[in-house]
């Protein structure tokens, strides 16, 4: 064991007892019975409030450092209780908050509450005030529904007397119109009657033009079916006629046909020995043409011969 590790054993020891003397103040005296070892405190059970606890806690990890320095000369209990407590300490410091937010959310909720219990109670004073109105309205209806129903009674009672004199008078009228409709049906009637008579009598000649017409027709049926006879057999010696007609006309256009054929040969072979003709007119011209210029024959020797030989034959 080095010499820096027993010093800070010691000065550890040291703070032990001073912590565990401090504890014994607080105790009350009855119960600072105890005993203390060199390297040990003994501790009391944790008092209520923060400052034993502290102590307590205080006391108890430098007996375990003062422990792990004597046994292995490290330090890591208090590294390890160090950070057990930051991390009480987060969890204690996160529920704070969390109990803070909750007391705020039912600060929150309260205020809500009140909101809204003002807000119904200001509804339901609406509502009354409303009620009252309504109330009042249906009092105010009931009284003018009772003029109305009194005032539609009058009315429809002097509609009632009116009417009851208007149809009085239109029975009359009625009345005296059934009986103009009555003589003019007697009229009707008889005029009817003499209708009757003069349309039978009407039937009767018509019957009679009737039975005329029908012989007429027949007899007229007859004639022109003979007629039709007649121009049917004409008509078709008219095409026996034409069918001949036809056929000579065939012959005559058959014959005009080979007539013009032939002469269209004619005038092909004309032209084309016409053709040739040129063509060989062409040739021989232009053969004297080349045999001029090339003096294969010269126009001056030949007209000097013939002289001589004229003088020659004097002789």
């Amino acid at each position: 064991m080095s010499l820096n590790a027993l010093r800070m054993c010691v000065v550890l020891q040291d703070c032990a007892d001073q912590l565990s003397v401090l504890g014994n103040i607080m105790r009350p005296a009855a119960d600072t019975d105890g005993s203390k070892s060199h390297f040990t405190v003994e501790s009391s059970p944790p008092p209520d409030n923060k400052l034993q606890r502290d102590r307590h806690f205080v006391a108890y990890v430098i007996n375990g450092l003062i422990v792990e320095l004597l046994e292995s000369n490290t330090y890591n209990s208090l590294i390890t209780a160090v950070q057990e407590e930051k991390m009480k300490k987060a969890q204690l410091l996160d529920i704070l908050n969390r109990e803070e937010e909750s007391r705020q959310k039912v600060k929150n909720l309260q205020k809500q509450l009140h909101n809204t219990q003002k807000e119904k109670t200001e509804g339901c004073e609406r509502l009354k005030e409303s009620i009252v109105h309504l109330r009042q309205q249906v009092e105010d209806m009931r009284v003018r529904t009772e003029w109305q129903v009194e005032y539609v009674n009058n009315c429809a009672q002097q509609q009632i007397c009116e009417g009851q004199n208007i149809n009085a008078h239109n029975e009359k009228e009625l009345e005296d119109e059934v009986k103009t409709l009555q003589e003019k049906l007697e009229d009707q009637q008889s005029t009817n009657t003499i209708m009757e008579d003069f349309l039978k009598r009407q039937l009767t000649s018509l019957q009679e033009k009737k039975l005329f017409w029908i012989k007429r027709y027949e007899k007229d049926t007859e004639e022109k079916e003979q007629k039709l006879t007649a121009l049917q057999n004409k008509r078709a010696n008219n095409l026996e006629q034409l069918h001949e007609l036809s056929k000579k006309c065939r012959d005559m256009q058959q014959v005009i046909i080979e007539d013009r054929t032939e002469k269209e040969r004619l005038r092909i072979q004309l032209e084309k020995e016409q053709r040739e003709i040129d063509a060989a007119i062409k040739i021989q011209s232009w053969w004297r043409g080349t045999v001029v210029r090339r003096g294969l024959c010269s126009p001056k020797k030949s007209y000097q011969a013939k002289p001589k030989k004229a003088k020659k034959k004097k002789k």
